[in-house]
C-alpha cells in the first residue's frame, strides 16, 4: 500500500488539479480518494485495475467538489464544458492504462537518482530547483542537464519496449 500511495498520489494530484481546484480542495479530494479506496477496496475485483479506479474516483470527486464550489456562479455552457468530466471509451481507458503501465515499468528501470528527479519534475508545473537541489544534494545548475539525460534514458527504454510484445501479444 505504501508503494501504491508513493506512486499514485502525485498522479492523483495532477488529475485533481486539472479540474481547477485550489490546493486545499485538491488535498481534500486526494485524501477522500484514498479513504474511499480503504472503505471500498473489496469492490475492486482485479488488483491491476486499482490505478484506474483511483483516477476515476479522483476525477468524480474533483468534479463534484468543483461543481459545489462553482454552484453560486452563473456560468454559460461553453465556459462549463472544460470543467465537465471526460468519459473515455473502454478502448481509450485500456490504451491509457497500458501506456501508464509501460511508462512506470520503464521509470522503474532507471537508477534511483533519475527516478526521484523525474517523479519530482513530472508532477510540478513550476518545480522549485533550489529545493530539488537541496533534497537531492546536487547543484542547481546540474538539475536541467540531469533531467535531460534521465528523460533520454527513459525515451530509449520506452522506444525499446515499444517494439517488444509480451506473452499475451501486448
Amino acid at each position: 500500500m505504501d508503494d501504491l500511495v508513493t506512486v499514485m498520489t502525485p498522479v492523483l494530484w495532477h488529475v485533481v488539479r486539472a479540474y481547477g481546484l485550489d490546493a486545499a480542495l485538491a488535498q481534500d479530494v486526494v485524501q477522500t480518494t484514498w479513504l474511499t479506496l480503504v472503505q471500498r477496496h473489496s469492490s475492486i475485483a482485479d488488483p491491476n485495475a486499482v490505478s484506474g479506479w483511483l483516477t476515476t474516483t479522483a476525477r468524480r470527486e474533483a468534479w463534484r467538489v468543483g461543481k459545489q464550489q462553482r454552484r453560486a456562479e452563473a456560468t454559460e455552457a461553453e465556459n462549463l464544458e472544460p470543467h465537465l468530466p471526460v468519459h473515455e471509451s473502454a478502448e481509450q481507458t485500456a490504451a491509457t492504462d497500458d501506456e501508464s503501465r509501460r511508462l512506470w515499468l520503464a521509470v522503474g528501470k532507471l537508477n534511483e537518482r533519475c527516478q526521484r528527479l523525474l517523479r519530482i519534475v513530472a508532477f510540478d508545473d513550476r518545480p522549485d530547483y533550489a529545493r530539488i537541489a537541496a533534497d537531492m544534494a546536487m547543484p542547481v545548475g546540474s538539475i536541467g542537464p540531469t533531467r535531460r539525460r534521465c528523460l533520454g534514458k527513459l525515451r530509449t527504454l520506452l522506444e525499446g519496449a515499444g517494439g517488444e510484445k509480451d506473452a499475451h501479444g501486448h
